[in-house]
């Protein structure tokens, strides 16, 4: 696979990003393409001193889109930023996936407009992996659409049923319709067609399911609408924070307090790696002609790596054909 990185977005970059590309491409028969100002990429790779492994390669793009850019406006004012470079070589079929911690708006954009929408998807879709016991739940959409209808949650059923069963190699994947109550009737006019279009749609749905349901794993795949998305995943991702530094933080008083923190250390170090978020990389768009990968814009090295290899994954498995023939057999 040719995976295309945006190496000029995200909080840390280039510095994290440089570095996780060359520890991808360190183990990996993959060719990384890395979009940015080359001068100081260059610089970059020097100062790693792992060498510039023969599998990666420099673009040049003099632009940045920065976050407080408006995505849509940026893109036209800005040609050669680095994700919109970065996603061209995938629309001219010189890479394969393309890879930005940058600006999420501006990577959604620049995946809607330079690569275009599958035919048949109304509305691309953005996931998120909300970490459980027993694995992560898909849950989609997160916010690239802030209003949905009953047909676009269908569509984003299968979208993230595809994803899960594909790349996360999630055999036969449930999906479930986040509302305020498991029986058919509840919700409202939205959540009631959608659970009878997605009971008709040939996925394996499993109803209804409750926010307390998707930590429970009662579901493999979440649908709901744009805006409730992004309100349960920003509230998730708040109070898992809250939860680890409140314990860290109450350990941490009395006489005996480093005692028991090194007592309880394996216990927490089993907990943190199940709540690794970073391991799972990064989320695609879903429903474009092309594999984008969006990742945290406080990504570091290691979880660019992990996007990367994320990115891969989908491309080899083919995710947009496998979306495309979806929608010409419904």
């Amino acid at each position: 696979m040719r995976i295309a990185v945006d190496a000029m977005g995200g909080d840390h970059a280039p510095h994290e990003i440089v570095r996780g590309a060359i520890d991808y491409a360190s183990s990996s028969t993959d060719e990384v393409i890395l979009v940015g100002d080359s001068a100081r990429l260059e610089r970059e790779i020097a100062a790693y001193g792992k060498g510039h492994p023969p599998n990666v390669r420099l673009v040049h793009a003099q632009d940045v889109i920065e976050m407080g850019d408006h995505p849509a406006t940026a893109l036209r004012a800005k040609p050669r930023a680095s994700i919109v470079v970065a996603t061209d070589l995938v629309r001219d079929d010189a890479a394969d996936a393309v890879i930005s911690a940058g600006s999420t708006g501006a990577t959604m954009a620049a995946a809607v407009f330079r690569l275009g929408r599958i035919k048949g998807i109304d509305r691309p879709a953005l996931p998120a992996h909300m970490l459980t016991p027993t694995g992560p739940v898909m849950l989609l959409d997160v916010g690239a659409n802030v209003d949905s209808d009953a047909e676009n949650l269908v569509q984003y059923a299968a979208m993230g049923a595809i994803f899960a069963e594909h790349v996360l190699h999630v055999e036969s994947p449930r999906v479930g319709l986040l509302n305020i109550g498991a029986e058919v009737e509840k919700g409202d006019s939205l959540a009631r067609e959608a659970h009878e279009k997605l009971a008709e749609a040939g996925i394996r749905f499993v109803g209804n399911v409750e926010a307390h349901d998707m930590i429970e794993h009662r579901a493999d795949v979440v649908v709901c609408d744009g805006f409730v998305g992004n309100v349960v995943i920003k509230f998730f991702e708040g109070i898992t924070s809250f939860i680890f530094r409140a314990l860290r933080e109450d350990l941490q008083q009395g006489p005996i307090a480093p005692l028991a923190l090194l007592a309880l250390r394996p216990g927490f170090d089993r907990m943190k790696a199940r709540f690794d978020y970073e391991r799972y990389g990064g989320a695609p768009l879903l429903g474009v002609r092309g594999v984008s990968i969006v990742t945290h814009g406080r990504a570091k090295a290691r979880m660019i790596e992990n996007a990367i290899r994320v990115g891969s994954e989908a491309a080899n498995a083919g995710v947009p054909d496998l979306i495309a023939e979806w929608t010409r057999e419904h």
